[in-house]
């Protein structure tokens, strides 16, 4: 039994999906503390003048310490500015056409949402359906956590008979393999290199933008430019 546990992101870019569709149960673990300048509120698109932000604005005003989940829209304006951005940079595309209207009542959802987690979870769920992903979405809430990060995350896997855990290489830094080896779950971790390269519009070739970027582009071929998904 495969898991994945992490932070939900704002339309994030491939290498999340494929992530996802490794896993038997992804678990998004917005119990902890919402960060400034993530990705929990924002990703890139490429445009005519470089790579751009688009970025949901959330009420973090004197809330140093409140959870991802916690975190609130600030101004439901955002909606209909990244849908213009995105009409503005990917009408051309090859498969815009296609999809916007797919996209855009993904966005039409999202505007009702009171927080970025919710946000977030429409278009993870969204764009995963579109994928094929058959992962089974869960939230940390729905687990008896504890105070160690590494042994939450091993307790997580254990109350879902997690056989394999999958992590990106940057939780090397803090991972302690030894509490999943106790309880027989083999950690692995994401290798997000050797991605083919896609036709893209305005300029050099950019990997790391928001997923929206291969969907408009790519279309139906989404997954031949993928690693899990198939």
């Amino acid at each position: 039994m495969k898991v994945v546990i992490t932070q939900s992101n704002y339309i994030p870019w491939k290498g999340y999906f494929d992530s996802i569709s490794i896993a038997d149960y992804f678990v998004v673990f917005d119990e902890m503390q919402y960060t400034r300048r993530d990705w929990r509120n924002r990703n890139k698109i490429k445009t005519i003048n470089g790579l751009q932000w688009l970025t949901v604005p959330v009420d973090v005003k004197g809330k140093f310490f409140q959870k991802i989940n916690e975190t609130k829209i600030a101004d439901k304006n955002w909606v209909e500015k990244h849908w213009k951005s995105l009409v503005h940079n990917y009408s051309k595309a090859p498969y815009f056409e296609d999809y916007k209207i797919l996209v855009n009542e993904w966005y039409r959802e999202a505007f009702h949402c009171d927080t970025i987690t919710d946000v977030n979870m429409v278009f993870l769920k969204g764009i995963g359906e579109f994928l094929g992903v058959k992962a089974k979405f869960l939230f940390s809430r729905d687990f008896n956590l504890v105070d160690d990060k590494t042994e939450r995350l091993v307790a997580i896997c254990q109350e879902l008979n997690g056989t394999d855990y999958y992590t990106g290489s940057a939780a090397k830094a803090y991972m302690q393999e030894d509490f999943f080896k106790k309880q027989s779950i083999n950690v692995h971790y994401f290798d997000y290199s050797g991605y083919p390269e896609y036709k893209q519009l305005h300029g050099d070739f950019e990997h790391g933008v928001s997923i929206l970027d291969m969907i408009f582009n790519l279309g139906p071929d989404c997954k031949n430019y993928m690693k899990s998904i198939k």
